[in-house]
């Protein structure tokens, strides 16, 4: 793992972190991921000028849609704008039902979509992957294919990866960690609590 990763991750994962420092390292962990994402994407060649001399570099082919699931998702999404700036963004709403562990769509606003975009999907934590499968399935609903995929996670749990693997084998998934397990109450293991809960201060 990232040196850098592990440091802000530890800050996530301790119970004594106060809201203020979880909200920071959530911040710094994103934009690192944020650096991982760029590594996956295509590029092309291009010609360009310096105050010196003709040169080449590169830029990236794809237009970049952001798509955060509410509500944890959205804040990754001010890194990610950092290296992706101007980029669409579509906002998915799921929530969990404590008892079943199933994901239920309540909103959905995409922008147009088209084949040759690159989808960047933005979710702290993947447990179950039920809220996954379902964002990844309304995506194919609206033409999508799979390998024009990011998933973006903080931590996860290697049921939650089989899940959506299993559903959409041609996907990318990048995560900070994979954890150890869920355990019976459909929670990673050693995981981090309820990010939502800590970043936004919903803790009962």
């Amino acid at each position: 793992m990232n040196q850098a990763i592990e440091l802000y991750l530890t800050k996530l994962r301790d119970k004594n972190t106060n809201r203020c420092k979880f909200q920071k390292a959530a911040h710094s962990i994103s934009d690192l991921l944020a650096q991982q994402a760029l590594l996956h994407l295509k590029t092309k060649t291009v010609s360009i000028q310096t105050p010196i001399a003709p040169t080449t570099g590169i830029e990236l082919t794809d237009e970049i849609v952001l798509v955060p699931i509410l509500r944890s998702g959205i804040t990754m999404v001010p890194a990610f704008l950092n290296y992706f700036p101007g980029a669409a963004i579509g906002v998915v709403g799921l929530k969990r039902d404590e008892k079943t562990a199933i994901a239920h769509l309540y909103y959905n606003n995409l922008p147009p979509l088209n084949k040759y975009q690159q989808i960047i999907i933005l979710d702290p934590m993947i447990a179950t992957g039920g809220t996954a499968v379902e964002t990844l399935k309304l995506l194919k609903e609206n033409g999508i294919h799979e390998d024009k995929i990011l998933f973006v996670a903080i931590v996860s749990a290697p049921e939650g990866i089989n899940t959506i693997l299993t559903s959409f084998p041609g996907i990318t998934i990048i995560t900070a960690s994979e954890d150890e397990k869920l355990n019976d109450k459909k929670l990673i293991v050693p995981g981090l609590g309820d990010f939502g809960d800590r970043y936004f201060g919903t803790l009962e």
